[in-house]
């Protein structure tokens, strides 16, 4: 029998931190259906020294990333699989999650007037055809010809998308472009830095840290013009986020890394929940240190919107690993669970649900899409499709990469 806290099996602390900051992203998603939304709530302008909910909940889902990536490897490693194969596997979910970036990207830039079909049609193929290429179909080696041919059909879907798509300037339409990878895509390239920074080390407390601290004051230097001399290949190779994004995954790794050392020296408990509680407010002092310099700012991802985010994102852990690990109060959590184990599938849901109300012309009225009352309206949207992805997945649709 595994011992309580084993660095073999998940912490549930985990899975509730994820579903909560996804109910957290589809809620701030869908803050653009309503007006007389109050500041405080919206992503900050650019130029602007400030820092919304919505410009915390993504650097949280990083962090999250990253907590998950030690156990994922570990559990990998324990089934057997070789450096060679986890690398394999690290990048086909780097792929996939690049490819459903460019095109979702892809979809916010489309020339609608330009294109042979609605873009709201070619928004829920794009969807179907994710559904289809990742979907997780169920171990019947009879049917396995079937479930190839289902994924084939997604990539051919996804083919016949891009050959009619039409974007930017509907009178001078242009091909689809990275741009900037979308969401999804960033997730990609910053697990796919983070995971390797971790394959090679494992589980070394110095180690892990000294990669958090090299995206962290990589960050910094950029910020100092320190990284002035490499304008010329900014253009072709940099680290995405210039540091920041990667920053928060190693964040998150760090705090895996240091609970799984713990359980190994049976020291979890008080004394982890006051690292974590250290590592917070060392990162929320940082952050609130170089914002004299640059401000806080999610869009040009400056060193105190990583420092605050991070400190934001510990502390956070630091509760949810004391309410549900230790004091296992985790009930009030299973409403949400789904967004916890469906992610993927929990995320995309809004964009066939947006798509096929604007086709049905469907629209609530504007008082229930105003302050506090459409406040309250974007809360239960996002209660309503983590539901909706519990329902999927119990008949057998649930996304995985």
């Amino acid at each position: 029998m595994m011992p309580p806290y084993s660095p073999s099996l998940r912490l549930d602390s985990i899975d509730v931190f994820r579903a909560v900051t996804m109910f957290l992203m589809i809620f701030v998603n869908d803050l653009w259906t309503l007006e007389d939304v109050p500041d405080w709530l919206k992503h900050s302008q650019a130029a602007a020294d400030a820092m919304g909910l919505s410009d915390v909940v993504f650097p949280g889902f990083l962090f999250i990333v990253g907590l998950s990536i030690p156990f994922a490897i570990a559990n990998r490693k324990k089934k057997g699989d070789s450096d060679a194969l986890i690398i394999r596997h690290i990048a086909e979910r780097t792929f996939a999650l690049l490819l459903m970036g460019i095109f979702i990207v892809n979809y916010e830039n489309i020339a609608g007037e330009a294109m042979a079909v609605s873009k709201y049609v070619w928004e829920i193929g794009m969807v179907i055809a994710f559904f289809l290429i990742w979907n997780v179909y169920p171990s019947n080696p009879e049917r396995k010809g079937l479930y190839t041919a289902l994924k084939v059909t997604g990539y051919l879907l996804l083919v016949g998308l891009a050959v009619i798509y039409k974007g930017g300037d509907p009178t001078t339409p242009s091909w689809m472009e990275t741009h900037w990878y979308g969401i999804l895509g960033l997730i990609g390239w910053s697990y796919l830095l983070g995971a390797l920074a971790y394959l090679p080390t494992r589980d070394r407390v110095t180690w892990a840290i000294g990669g958090w601290l090299f995206f962290v004051l990589f960050n910094l230097a950029d910020f100092a013009g320190v990284l002035d001399f490499l304008d010329p290949v900014r253009n072709y190779a940099w680290i995405v986020g210039s540091g920041s994004m990667p920053a928060f995954v190693m964040g998150g790794g760090v705090a895996s890394v240091i609970y799984r050392d713990s359980v190994s020296r049976n020291a979890v408990g008080t004394t982890y929940l006051l690292i974590l509680v250290v590592l917070g407010v060392l990162s929320l002092a940082y952050g609130f240190g170089t914002r004299p310099f640059w401000g806080i700012s999610k869009i040009r991802a400056t060193p105190a919107w990583v420092g605050i985010c991070s400190g934001i994102s510990f502390l956070a852990f630091a509760f949810l690993f004391w309410l549900v690990d230790l004091k296992k109060i985790k009930n009030w959590a299973n409403i949400i669970r789904p967004a916890g184990t469906a992610t993927l599938t929990c995320y995309l849901i809004p964009y066939i649900w947006y798509a096929v109300i604007t086709l049905a012309g469907i629209s609530l009225p504007m008082y229930l899409r105003t302050g506090m009352i459409g406040l309250v309206k974007s809360a239960c949207f996002s209660l309503l499709v983590i539901l909706l992805t519990g329902a999927i997945n119990r008949v057998g649709v649930k996304l995985k990469i």
